[in-house]
């Protein structure tokens, strides 16, 4: 689908909210029943912008001391792991000057490494969370003339669970989810979780002393390249079809050296200079694949035969069986494109693999 039908459908899929907003809502719903004996349904706060939102509550209690109210996390047409999800916050009265107060409930992750937005030991909360759960508590106390020393338990139902699915215990989040989100909005299909998982994995490493990374597009390169280099796990990058958000975040917070590692399809593209590897957004450039078959040692008759291929797979296996190492060819080009990303002062190798796990095609130091 392109031009103005493309458009309209992109147009129509359904913005959601992050796990911040939820998180906010429930706050304040809770904080305002606190103060008044009264829960707000729906609540509404102000987002980041100036954007006002209103939540419905999933269930609420009002005890002696404490508030506690919960949201659904509504992620809109974005296919988020936490989509569904219950944001869960408490809130007590905290003492006098301590200000909000934050700690990670049931199902909210602790951090245990360095690198991270937040310090080792703190709940998995992010800053912007942070400051939008605090405005919302201000701007009620305000309201309400109650008192913003507040302490704000956080928690997701089956967080556990659901953060098993993200890069969480990789980045050494422990029992549980983050609450994320700068704007509050998530934007279908901006792939924006997975791209700031892939920098925040990059701080990690870098916080740990390590100069050696590697990115790759799945879970069998994955295991050829840590495999291949006897690389740690805090060493991998799961950059999937994100090598631009990568290399770009490497470019501005380098390392010594770089590994990429990838199926044949995804490095060609990568080699013809994409950045974005998914197959929406960029196809195999199979003219270009045949003039690297004649570079490397093809015949005019094999050269269109790989021009003509109906997928890269067909390519590589026509190249093999003739003893050309093309998939040495497209390694090179998708090194190339990679140095020229991070703009010098890395060293970089690539790595190309069959369906199998194979490495076909290397390139680099």
């Amino acid at each position: 689908m392109s031009g103005a039908a493309g458009d309209m459908a992109k147009d129509a899929l359904r913005k959601g909210w992050t796990t911040g907003a939820c998180a906010a809502a429930a706050a304040a719903a809770a904080y305002e029943a606190l103060t008044t004996g009264t829960f707000p349904d729906p609540v509404r706060i102000t987002l980041p912008r100036g954007r006002e939102a209103g939540f419905p509550l999933a269930s609420h209690h009002l005890g002696h001391d404490e508030a506690r109210a919960s949201v659904i996390k509504d992620a809109g047409d974005d296919p988020d792991v936490t989509h569904g999800a219950e944001i869960v916050v408490t809130v007590k009265a905290g003492e006098a000057g301590s200000g909000v107060v934050f700690r990670a409930g049931e199902g909210v992750g602790t951090v245990t490494k360095a690198g991270l937005p937040v310090a080792p030991g703190e709940p998995a909360i992010n800053p912007r969370p942070r400051e939008i759960m605090t405005e919302a508590i201000h701007k009620l106390a305000w309201r309400h003339g109650g008192t913003a020393d507040v302490i704000l338990t956080i928690g997701v139902v089956d967080g556990e669970a659901l953060a098993s699915r993200t890069w969480n215990p990789r980045l050494g989040i422990k029992g549980g989810l983050s609450i994320l989100g700068t704007t509050g909005i998530v934007i279908p299909y901006s792939c924006s979780a997975w791209i700031h998982a892939i920098h925040r994995g990059i701080d990690v490493a870098r916080a740990e002393g390590l100069e050696h990374l590697a990115g790759a597009t799945g879970r069998t390169s994955e295991t050829a390249v840590r495999s291949f280099h006897s690389l740690p796990e805090a060493s991998l990058i799961d950059m999937g079809d994100f090598a631009g958000g990568m290399l770009k975040y490497l470019r501005r917070h380098p390392v010594p050296r770089v590994s990429l590692a990838g199926g044949f399809a995804k490095m060609t593209k990568l080699a013809q200079g994409a950045l974005d590897l998914h197959s929406a957004r960029s196809q195999v450039d199979f003219g270009l694949l045949a003039t690297m078959a004649r570079e490397a040692g093809a015949d005019a008759g094999l050269a269109r035969q790989v021009a003509a291929s109906t997928s890269a797979g067909e390519a590589l296996g026509l190249s093999r069986e003739a003893g050309l190492p093309l998939a040495d060819q497209v390694a090179g080009g998708a090194r190339q494109t990679a140095l020229a990303t991070l703009a010098g002062g890395v060293a970089v190798d690539v790595i190309v693999i069959d369906r199998s796990g194979t490495i076909v095609g290397q390139a680099g130091p």
